[in-house]
């Protein structure tokens, strides 16, 4: 049965609303820094790197897609892109049949860099990975967050989390870890990719 709008009290949904206010905003202080810090050596911000990540799982994708999937507006989804144009990191392009969209594709140098930052992750300069390690180390998994993505989902809709289960589908399918490295399959469609372990 569905609630209603009177099933809730005032102070509930203002406890509520605060608390995950304010325990994002701290965690967002801390991904932003470990972020920054991993993008750094490549003279990337993070709207860029982001940008790379879309357009890399999206195997191309219009300025439109970027803005709704990296959370940004239209303005800086196409002007990020314009820099990383410039720095030959991605290519713009017009469909036949549609004139009105510009799209990104990642050039072979922009591709080279994001499997490289991908190579370069380090958990141990990680402070949010840390931070959920001990919940690793008591259940044996990392939290699922099952319940934020409830939220995200009825925020953003359902395009929105498929294309975000589908990036990290792709890390699973085309990556392996060698040497505690991620790597990309020559050919993800010809090998296997061993399970991953619950």
């Amino acid at each position: 049965m569905k609630r209603n709008e009177q099933d809730y009290s005032i102070k509930e949904a203002l406890l509520f609303s605060q608390r995950i206010a304010q325990l994002s905003k701290a965690l967002w202080k801390s991904i932003e820094k470990d972020w920054q810090q991993w993008i750094k050596p490549y003279d990337l911000n993070i709207n860029e790197h982001h940008i790379l990540w879309i357009a890399y799982h999206l195997k191309g994708a219009s300025i439109s897609e970027i803005a709704k999937f990296g959370v940004m507006h239209v303005s800086t989804a196409f002007n990020f892109s314009k820099k990383l144009e410039e720095r030959g990191y991605l290519e713009f392009s017009k469909k036949q049949n549609d004139k009105r969209n510009t799209y990104i594709q990642l050039t072979e140098q922009g591709e080279e860099i994001l499997l490289k930052l991908l190579e370069d992750y380090d958990p141990s300069r990680n402070a949010v990975f840390k931070g959920a390690l001990p919940l690793q180390n008591l259940y044996g998994k990392f939290p699922e967050i099952m319940e934020m993505m409830c939220i995200i989902r009825n925020i953003y809709g359902d395009d929105f989390m498929e294309i975000f289960e589908h990036s990290f589908t792709n890390i699973e399918k085309e990556f392996v870890e060698e040497n505690r490295k991620l790597k990309k399959l020559a050919d993800p469609e010809a090998e296997t990719v061993p399970a991953i372990s619950e």
